[in-house]
């Protein structure tokens, strides 16, 4: 960074924390997470409003390759975040459940993703169809589950039998929407192929053998004061990038490796670090990195110049994206025994998908799978669909009602299904 670049750097990283700030902080009084009123922020200091010049008067052309670097930083922090918060054990006993609904709420938009790919190839000429296909299908079927768990958190439902099943549910329906991104990221990046995506199984098989042990064994005793050392915490950056670093070597996307190493840090002994990772870095990163993405993101939302055929397209997104994911949970809850309340509650939270869809979105621009009217309108789906769910499910799972419910309230249909003959299923 030279010296003209410094000063407009820091007064557009200080614009940015701040309206992140004022936004989510109104979103959250408005009963919406602050995620809402980040990302919307990002929007309004795009090209959205006044022809783009609150952006160029801010945000200068020789720091955004500076901003774009910070955001980086920021996405894969947070999907390091997103890996070490995936709990198996959340529940158990309704392995069977979560099974039948993380499939369904991924198979069927996937489906109509793809349909709906075919229709906008008409509208958005893409140079390799295929790609483009798998894209959508991908993009439709992803769940935040870091969202999610803030909704439920906010509401005091994460330790609710609901809450618990949503988010095993959420993270067994990510993993298999992060796979298939996988296999497009592989099929669209210059001279990938699809072959190149079964590089993350021996690497997946690693992390979760050789590295999770390595990590387990490296972790020492807390410090006098409790606390995880600053040795430690460096140890974690470093493997987090060192993964990243590895999965864009093979020609994947960084994020995937630094989610793999969240998840191969071993859960036995590691509450406490688990916790300050999430207080220190995850606060930082919450308040400084992630507004940055959010402006690096809304920089290519440009919604000025829509016309008929672009609301009509939204409309079809929209309908495909809330559809897809509410019609393929609420059937995968019932299949596996659930009772129609409880279903539509699981089918509601599902829908959610905010900053996650964001950076996948994000993908799909650097690798030219959408240009700036499709990512626009794909923003606004995210956007809509995070917004929807609190009083969404407010309406059809009150939170009185939840926070009272006992694990036999919610999985009382399945229970009565195993007693007539099925067999119970294993834990998530």
């Amino acid at each position: 960074m030279t010296s003209p670049q410094a000063a407009p750097l820091l007064v557009a990283l200080a614009t940015v924390i701040v309206a992140a700030g004022l936004l989510g902080n109104l979103a959250r009084r408005l009963g919406q997470p602050p995620v809402v009123g980040e990302i919307l922020a990002g929007v309004l200091l795009g090209p959205t409003l006044f022809a783009g010049a609150v952006s160029r008067t801010l945000l200068p052309a020789a720091t955004r390759p500076l901003l774009t670097a910070l955001a980086d930083v920021g996405v894969a922090v947070f999907m390091f975040l997103v890996g070490l918060e995936l709990d198996r054990t959340l529940i158990r006993g309704t392995g069977r459940i979560a099974a039948s609904v993380s499939l369904t709420a991924l198979v069927l938009p996937c489906g109509l993703g793809m349909a709906l790919a075919g229709q906008l190839l008409h509208a958005y000429p893409t140079h390799n169809h295929t790609g483009f296909v798998l894209f959508m299908g991908a993009a439709m079927s992803i769940t935040a589950f870091p969202v999610l768990a803030r909704i439920l958190t906010d509401r005091a439902m994460h330790r609710t039998p609901l809450g618990a099943l949503a988010l095993c549910c959420a993270g067994l329906s990510d993993v298999l929407a992060w796979s298939l991104l996988a296999v497009v990221v592989a099929v669209v990046s210059p001279g990938g192929s699809p072959w190149r995506a079964l590089l993350l199984v021996p690497y997946l098989l690693l992390m979760l053998g050789p590295v999770r042990w390595l990590v387990g064994r490296l972790l020492p005793r807390p410090t006098v004061d409790g606390r995880p050392s600053a040795l430690l915490l460096a140890l974690m950056f470093a493997g987090l990038l060192l993964s990243g670093a590895a999965t864009e070597w093979m020609g994947l996307h960084f994020i995937f490796g630094c989610f793999l190493f969240g998840v191969a840090v071993p859960r036995p002994g590691t509450d406490r670090l688990r916790a300050d990772l999430h207080e220190r870095v995850g606060t930082v990163n919450n308040v400084l990195l992630l507004p940055v993405f959010f402006l690096t993101a809304g920089l290519q939302v440009d919604l000025s110049g829509l016309g008929w055929s672009d609301l009509l397209q939204l409309a079809l997104i929209l309908l495909v994206a809330i559809g897809g994911k509410l019609l393929g949970a609420y059937a995968g809850a019932l299949a596996g025994g659930l009772d129609h309340r409880i279903s539509s509650a699981i089918a509601v939270l599902m829908n959610t998908r905010g900053l996650t869809e964001l950076i996948i979105l994000s993908v799909g621009r650097q690798l030219g799978i959408l240009d700036t009217r499709l990512y626009s309108l794909m923003v606004v789906m995210a956007l809509v669909t995070t917004a929807m769910t609190g009083p969404l499910l407010e309406a059809v799972y009150p939170r009185d009602h939840a926070l009272r419910a006992s694990p036999q309230d919610v999985t009382r249909g399945h229970k009565e299904r195993v007693t007539s003959g099925g067999s119970p299923g294993k834990g998530c």
